[in-house]
């Protein structure tokens, strides 16, 4: 029980205030609360003196149960009565008495745990409580002053944290063995039932019959059972206490004999200190005679050190001069040693020099090898001709010699021919060294000629793939008159279907939406191209509820799409409505946004598009010129991040990019229109090729001919400077007259077989440049007939 202060006449106590449950209720926001402090005039003369330590002040609750606020209610110094209706209130001011006094939650009856003590939907509960400590039996008072208040909060974890406040407000202490202290002091008893009744304990003696639960409550309310157990545990520790004193005496008997033990054997060594004194006296001896012994030896050692210390003054200036040599040498060293890093970074610099010009040396070598080679043949064939000129001017001599000999009447014209073979036969040797020069120029010409082949070859390749992409797009516009799917890749009719099967058999919790560009409209035709040029891959993209439609929507794109690109995949809310955007979009009374310029029926479109691209801030803008004007003014529009022009130009505020696509290729209204740019596009660019194809054609013919007439030139010309040798017999004049015959012969047959040669050998060269030239005229025939 509480300390109370009584008076010398022997008057009745005061009553500490004590709460009272005159109904059954749970708690709610709302009641009323009277003190009993209406007393009658007996009363009030009887209870003349206050307690003053350990009564309630007041308490205040806040979140707890099921109450924001309860309180602060202010307590009258003698007996309280707490009335109000049923959930005003009452039990959970004496529930958070319990609890805010350091009870157990079940000690309350009103829940197992503290968090179930705060309010549905708030993170803490608190209870304040203000104890009365005045007068002598106060808790110090210097501390705390004439009132303690307990602060409780209760998390919704269950976590319970104090604060015990002095009278001023002041934070003193938040352990709860200081709460535990001035309960003690102030007797407050928490789980006894005499200092607080709860409803059901009182329900649980009202209707014990037994004498026996009775006993028990009268041993629990006098805290006799505590006692009882106290003292159980008391006489159990004195036990077990006895039991260590008595095995602690056997241990002390122990410990004293050997203390006698060591005590008679320390007597017994007590000349041990004179001992070893003397001991230490004796080392000390011997370690001074160590000494002389060792200087007697070290003397003559010293007067060996200082006649070597006097033959040492030259060694040292020896030392000091081969130093100073040392040093001048390090410092050579230094010298050549960056002499050398820089050589070395030179050789470095020059290696890739040297390595280039070893090749070129190598590739020298082998040009003078092949030189030198010709040089030798050049040489032989020289040698022999000039043989054979010796014998035709010794059988020229012995002709010359039979000539003047027979003195014949046509001496004089056989002399001339001779003298005409003469010079043919020098002109023979500069014929030689021009022929080797022409059949280089030959062969650089044939090179040239299979360089102009091979890349021919690769243009027509180039066309065909060129003529096959144009031929999908045809066929694209050609279906996309029916069905405008068409115009977002040959796969997206079948994509689509595909994705209408799979929601069908449940396999998406809702439908994707797209391609995006397929669910908008143009307000405006002219501004296709603009709108294609700011929402760019946006144009074919999709948008899916859910991750799981989004993976789904990936494995049936990955049999459709198994080579190239596949369509973006957006995973955004579903909503059934657009979003409000009026605070950041822009307006403008001239131009209007992406998001003004297209009918868009579903709201997840529009709802992607403002999200992926923000299409509520960009204007559309038809004439270049107005464009530059009010985006890179000082007064643009507010909100207004970018600009696109009717032809696709993209324009910031300091910035304008030019756009590469240069028409509509999904927002267009007129395919027929598409269909034909597409065919007058092919026909020009495939006329334009047949025009250069022409030109090579004709170029191809001249140089082939050309090369042909050097050919059959030189041929004729090797033709015409055959000779026959000269026959042993002594008959000249006769086999002149033969050979020349023989040669216009030759001359007459190789001029014939020429002319015939010519066309069919042009032929056969470009023989490969006319089947491509062929090729390419009959596919741009085909494609012309086609448009």
């Amino acid at each position: 029980m509480s300390k109370r202060k009584s008076s010398n006449s022997g008057q009745t106590p005061d009553k500490r205030s004590r709460l009272s449950q005159p109904e059954a209720s749970e708690e709610d926001e709302t009641g009323y609360f009277s003190s009993g402090e209406g007393l009658s005039t007996s009363q009030s003369v009887r209870l003349s003196q206050h307690s003053e330590v350990g009564i309630i002040e007041s308490i205040s609750l806040k979140n707890f149960m099921c109450h924001s606020m309860l309180g602060p209610f202010a307590f009258g110094p003698n007996v309280n009565f707490v009335v109000g209706n049923n959930g005003s209130g009452k039990s959970a001011v004496l529930t958070a008495l319990i609890v805010a006094l350091g009870g157990k939650a079940l000690t309350t009856n009103s829940g197992s745990s503290l968090k179930g003590f705060v309010k549905e939907g708030e993170s803490s509960a608190d209870v304040s409580i203000t104890l009365r400590n005045r007068g002598r039996d106060a808790y110090k008072p210097d501390v705390f002053g004439q009132s303690i208040t307990v602060d409780l909060r209760i998390s919704s974890e269950g976590i319970r944290t104090y604060k015990l406040r002095s009278k001023t407000g002041h934070l003193v202490s938040s352990k709860k063995e200081e709460l535990i202290s001035i309960l003690d002091h102030f007797n407050i008893q928490v789980d006894n039932p005499v200092s607080i009744l709860t409803q059901e304990m009182s329900k649980h003696f009202l209707h014990s019959k037994g004498e026996g639960d009775k006993y028990k409550f009268f041993m629990k309310a006098t805290q006799l059972d505590q006692m009882k157990e106290d003292y159980s545990y008391i006489m159990k520790t004195k036990t077990m206490t006895q039991n260590t004193v008595e095995k602690h005496r056997e241990t002390l008997q122990e410990l004293k004999r050997k203390y006698h033990e060591k005590e008679e054997r320390y007597k017994s060594l007590a000349s041990l200190d004179e001992m070893q004194k003397k001991l230490d006296e004796l080392k000390n001896q011997m370690a001074w005679a160590l000494v002389a012994e060792v200087e007697q030896e070290v003397k003559p050692m010293r007067e060996r050190i200082t006649a070597e210390e006097k033959s040492t003054v030259k060694y040292d200036q020896k030392v000091e001069e081969w130093e100073g040599k040392v040093q001048e040498a390090n410092r050579i060293l230094g010298q050549l040693q960056d002499q050398l890093e820089g050589v070395t970074q030179r050789m470095q610099q020059l290696q890739p020099q040297c390595a280039e010009l070893k090749s070129r040396a190598q590739a020298r070598n082998r040009d003078l090898k092949a030189a030198e080679a010709g040089l030798h043949r050049k040489k032989t064939n020289l040698r022999d001709l000039e043989k054979d000129k010796d014998q035709l001017n010794k059988r020229i001599r012995e002709l010359k010699h039979s000539i003047s000999q027979t003195n014949s009447a046509d001496t004089h014209a056989r002399v001339e021919k001779m003298n005409h073979i003469q010079a043919e036969l020098e002109q023979l040797h500069f014929q030689d060294s021009t022929l080797t020069q022409q059949i280089d120029q030959f062969k650089q010409a044939c090179a040239a000629a299979k360089d102009r082949l091979g890349k021919m070859s690769r243009e027509k390749q180039d066309l065909l793939r060129a003529l096959e992409s144009k031929r999908r797009d045809l066929a694209a516009m050609e279906s996309s008159r029916d069905n405008r799917l068409c115009r977002f890749g040959e796969h997206m009719p079948a994509l689509l279907r595909a994705i209408d099967e799979a929601d069908q058999r449940g396999l998406f919790r809702k439908k994707p939406v797209g391609p995006l560009g397929f669910c908008i409209r143009l307000r405006d035709p002219e501004l296709g191209l603009a709108v294609e040029c700011c929402l760019k891959a946006l144009m074919l993209a999709f948008c899916c509820d859910n991750h799981a439609d989004e993976r789904e929507l990936q494995r049936i794109m990955s049999r459709h799409f198994q080579q190239g690109r596949r369509p973006q995949i957006i995973v955004s809310k579903f909503t059934n409505t657009v979003y409000d955007v009026r605070g950041r979009a822009v307006d403008h009374d001239d131009y209007p946004t992406v998001l003004k310029a297209l009918e868009i029926e579903n709201p997840v479109v529009a709802n992607c598009l403002i999200d992926m691209r923000g299409i509520e801030t960009i204007l559309l803008i038809k004439n270049a010129k107005d464009a530059r004007r009010v985006m890179q003014s000082e007064a643009r529009p507010r909100n207004c991040r970018e600009a696109f022009t009717r032809e696709g130009d993209q324009v910031y505020y300091n910035r304008y990019y030019s756009s590469e696509q240069n028409r509509a290729l999904y927002l267009s209204g007129d395919v027929e229109e598409e269909i034909r740019f597409e065919n007058m596009k092919c026909i020009f660019e495939m006329s334009g090729f047949f025009s250069q194809n022409q030109i090579l054609l004709r170029r191809a013919y001249e140089d082939s001919k050309k090369e042909c007439c050097r050919k059959l030139q030189a041929e004729l010309t090797e033709l015409q400077n055959v000779e026959e040798p000269q026959s042993e017999d002594l008959k000249p004049l006769r086999e002149y007259e033969e050979a020349e015959q023989l040669s216009r012969q030759q001359r007459e047959a190789f001029n014939s077989i020429a002319e015939e040669a010519e066309p069919i050998k042009v032929s056969q060269e470009v023989k490969s440049v006319c089947n491509i030239i062929s090729e390419q005229i009959l596919t741009t025939r085909v494609l012309i007939h086609l448009c």
